[in-house]
C-alpha cells in the first residue's frame, strides 16, 4: 500500500483553515518575542527519526503476545510500512534493520524500494542475545563477554557480517547491545567479563569503515538481573574510548534506573564528543518501551534542551543517529509510532524556543527562579501548529493520526496481507 500526495491533500482540506489561523497566531507571537520562526520550521522539516524494523508489528512480554492484524511478514512489507509513516509525518525518513531478522534476499531490489519511498538505511543492529538456527555455539551464558573463546569468536564474526550487510545497503553505523551478564552472585567474574567484552569490541572495531560509527548501547538490567556487563553510560563511554574515535555511546531513554538524570548524561557525553545516537521511548518502571512522551513529556523536553544546546555548542560531537525503540503491545504499531514521532518533534520544537542567552545570564547570576521561568515558558508553548506547518511544507498530513484513520490504512493492510501475518523480531 502507498499513500499518495493527492490523498493527503484531500484529507488536509478539512483542517487547512483552522491550521492557518492557529499557525498565524503562534508565528506572530513567537516573532514578536524575537524567535526565527522560519529557522525553527526548517529545523523541524530536516529532523528525521529512524523507525526500527522490529517495531512495526505487535510486541509482547514473556507472558504472551497479541498480534495486530495485517503486520508486515517480510522486509519489503516493513519498508512499505515505514513508507506509510513517512508519507504521513514526513519525519520518518529512515529504517533501522536488525540482523538476522532482516537480511535482504535481493539487495538492489530492497534499495530501489527504499529509494522509491524516500527512505535511507540507518544503523544496522546485531543480535547476540538469542541463539540462531544452526549456530554452533550458544549465547546462553553471554556472547562478547563469554568465557569461551569459541562463543566470543562466533559473536564477533556475526557483528562483522552485519557490517558487511550494512555496507551493501548504505548504512553508516553498527549498533551493539549486549544481553550479557549474570543472574546469580558468583556466576561470572566481573573483571574477566568486562575485559572479554572490550577485547571483542576492539576486534569488531577493526572492521568499522572509516565513515562509520560503532554505537555501544547500555542497560542496567534484563535479561540478567544480578549483573549486566555494559550496565551504564560510564561503562559504554569507557569501552568507546578503548575502541577509538569512531566508537560512541548510544543512549536509550528506557535503559536507566528510575529518576536517573538522563539530560545530564546527554550533556556530559556531548561535551566529551562521545554521544553517537539516541533511542526514543518512555517508561514507568524500567525499559517499558512505551510511546514516546506518554509518561514523562517534561523530562523528554529537558533532554532535548541539552541536545539542542549540545548541537549548537559542541562541534566535537558528531551528528546524531535518532531512532524510536518501542514495543507496541496493545496499540496499532503504526499509530503508536506516529504518536511517538509527534512527541519527539514537539519536544524538539519547544527546546528550540528556549532563550539560551537569557538562560546563561540567569545561570551566571544564580537567579534560580528566572532559570525555571525561561525553561518553562518554552515548555508551556503550544508548538503543534509549527509541527503542522513543517509537515505541510513537505507534503505530509496536518494531523497524521486522523489521516491514517480516514484513509483506513490498517484495514487496507489487513486486506492485502491477511489477518494472521506476524512481523519478525521481538
Amino acid at each position: 500500500m502507498k499513500i499518495t500526495e493527492n490523498q493527503i491533500a484531500q484529507v488536509n482540506k478539512t483542517s487547512l483553515s483552522f491550521h492557518k489561523t492557529s499557525y498565524d497566531y503562534i508565528a506572530n507571537t513567537l516573532s514578536e518575542k524575537g524567535h526565527d520562526v522560519k529557522g525553527i520550521i526548517d529545523k523541524l522539516t530536516n529532523f528525521q527519526v529512524a523507525i526500527p524494523s522490529w517495531a512495526l508489528g505487535a510486541g509482547g512480554t514473556r507472558f504472551g503476545r497479541f498480534s495486530f492484524y495485517g503486520e508486515p511478514s517480510n522486509l519489503e512489507q516493513k519498508l512499505e510500512d515505514v513508507g506509510l509513516l513517512h508519507a504521513l509525518t514526513q519525519t520518518a525518513g529512515a529504517i533501522s534493520l536488525h540482523i538476522p531478522w532482516d537480511v535482504p534476499e535481493d539487495y538492489n531490489a530492497i534499495k530501489e524500494l527504499a529509494s522509491s519511498l524516500d527512505l535511507k538505511f540507518d544503523a544496522v543492529n546485531s543480535n547476540t542475545f538469542q541463539d540462531q538456527k544452526n549456530a554452533k555455539e550458544s549465547y546462553k551464558y553471554g556472547s562478547l563477554s563469554n568465557s569461551s573463546q569459541g562463543v566470543r569468536e562466533q559473536a564477533i564474526a556475526h557483528n562483522i557480517n552485519v557490517i558487511k550487510i550494512g555496507k551493501k545497503l548504505g548504512s553508516k553505523a553498527l549498533t551493539v547491545w549486549l544481553a550479557d551478564g549474570s543472574t546469580f552472585p558468583g556466576q561470572s567474574n566481573f573483571q574477566s567479563a568486562l575485559s572479554n567484552t572490550e577485547n571483542s569490541l576492539k576486534e569488531i572495531y577493526k572492521n568499522i569503515p572509516d565513515d562509520w560509527k560503532l554505537l555501544i548501547e547500555y542497560k542496567p538490567y534484563e535479561p540478567n538481573f544480578y549483573s549486566t556487563v555494559i550496565q551504564d553510560w560510564g561503562t559504554s563511554f569507557m569501552l568507546a574510548n578503548a575502541c577509538g574515535d569512531k566508537a560512541f555511546t548510544l543512549v536509550d531513554l528506557g535503559h536507566h534506573l528510575p529518576n536517573t538524570n538522563i539530560e545530564q548524561i546527554v550533556s556530559t557525553l556531548m561535551l566529551k564528543g562521545k554521544l553517537g545516537g539516541f533511542h526514543f521511548n518512555d517508561s514507568k518502571y524500567g525499559d517499558d518501551d512505551l510511546t514516546v512522551g506518554s509518561i514523562k513529556p517534561y523530562a523528554l523536553f529537558l533532554i532535548f534542551n541539552e541536545l539542542v544546546y549540545g548541537m549548537e555548542n559542541n562541534p566535537q560531537n558528531p551528528d546524531l543517529a535518532w531512532m524510536i525503540d518501542a514495543s507496541h503491545n496493545i496499540k496499532d504499531p503504526l499509530e503508536d509510532l506516529i504518536q511517538s514521532l509527534e512527541a519527539i518533534q514537539e519536544a524538539y520544537a519547544k527546546a528550540l524556543l528556549v532563550d539560551q542567552n537569557s538562560l546563561r545570564t540567569a545561570q551566571q547570576e544564580h537567579d534560580v527562579v528566572r532559570c525555571q521561568e525561561i525553561i518553562q515558558e518554552a515548555y508551556r508553548t503550544d508548538v503543534r501548529p509549527l509541527l503542522e506547518k513543517a509537515r505541510l511544507e513537505r507534503g505530509g498530513a496536518l494531523q497524521p493520526i486522523a489521516a491514517y484513520r480516514a484513509l483506513k490504512v490498517r484495514n487496507q493492510l489487513l486486506k492485502e496481507r491477511g489477518k494472521h501475518t506476524q512481523a519478525t523480531g521481538l
